[in-house]
């Protein structure tokens, strides 16, 4: 604004001063509720009083195979197969929530969808059942939170992968009657023969699997994923079978219960 006298002076509005004001508080508000969610979406641990004991006092777990199981008929078939006896302790779970996954911590659902078993007579054997959905930035949280628990040294890594049918790609043409089938994808340090071929290219794992292969890559672990193909989407008794082949090289660690 300039005076008739050409001194230039500043316009001052109350107007302008408020419109800033609200956009501050705006900013202000959606910090605290993108702060309030990224703490919603951790991943939280949650171990039995022994384990959380050893944890705190700087222990890592002694574990010398951790299975891995992600997918309903992954983890149906260690249910069936493996956990059916009761030579199986629950020492854990994890608490996941996102868009897709909202169970209310502290309810049953949410407790059993990420469970963390271990063997009484062989307590380095520790196997983990995976159902409830990941979201890409959880995938990361998991595994760095669930391997920093474990200690690395002569640690073997399986996990076995649910997985469609549909998304498998390949030149030949595919009968749906070979279909469950598995294919294996293993880190540098494996030094074992996985028990079916190689996924073969450009088909790539994905998820909570492909998560895991990565951090055993990058840490020298030694890790196989196991990915069982089915043509059906829920759980079921063939495509849970397929999977008793992987189990062979386990050896002692871990029995199949007939079922």
């Amino acid at each position: 604004m300039a005076t008739f006298f050409g001194e230039v002076l500043s316009v001052y509005s109350r107007a302008v001063e408020e419109e800033e004001e609200d956009v501050d508080e705006e900013n202000e508000e959606d910090e605290e509720i993108r702060r309030e969610l990224e703490q919603k979406r951790e991943v939280v641990l949650h171990w039995s009083p022994e384990v959380s004991e050893a944890l705190r006092s700087g222990n890592k777990l002694q574990c010398s195979d951790f299975i891995l199981a992600v997918g309903h008929n992954a983890a149906s078939f260690l249910s069936a197969y493996v956990l059916s006896s009761a030579n199986w302790d629950a020492v854990g779970h994890a608490s996941v929530w996102n868009e897709r996954s909202r169970a209310v911590t502290g309810q049953h659902s949410e407790e059993s969808a990420c469970v963390f078993h271990r063997r009484k007579d062989n307590p380095s054997v520790l196997i983990c059942q995976v159902t409830c959905y990941l979201a890409e930035d959880q995938l990361f949280q998991w595994t760095e939170k669930v391997f920093e628990c474990l200690q690395h040294r002569e640690l073997n890594v399986m996990v076995l992968s649910d997985g469609s049918v549909a998304d498998y790609k390949t030149a030949d043409y595919l009968c749906s009657s070979s279909a469950p089938f598995l294919r294996s994808l293993h880190t540098g340090a494996f030094s074992d023969r996985p028990v079916c071929q190689p996924l073969e290219q450009p088909n790539i794992i994905t998820g909570l699997p492909a998560a895991v292969l990565n951090h055993c890559q990058v840490h020298r672990v030694a890790a196989v994923v196991y990915q069982c193909y089915s043509d059906v989407i829920g759980p079921d008794s063939v495509t849970m079978e397929t999977y008793k082949l992987a189990l062979t090289r386990l050896g002692r660690s871990i029995q199949l219960d007939p079922f």
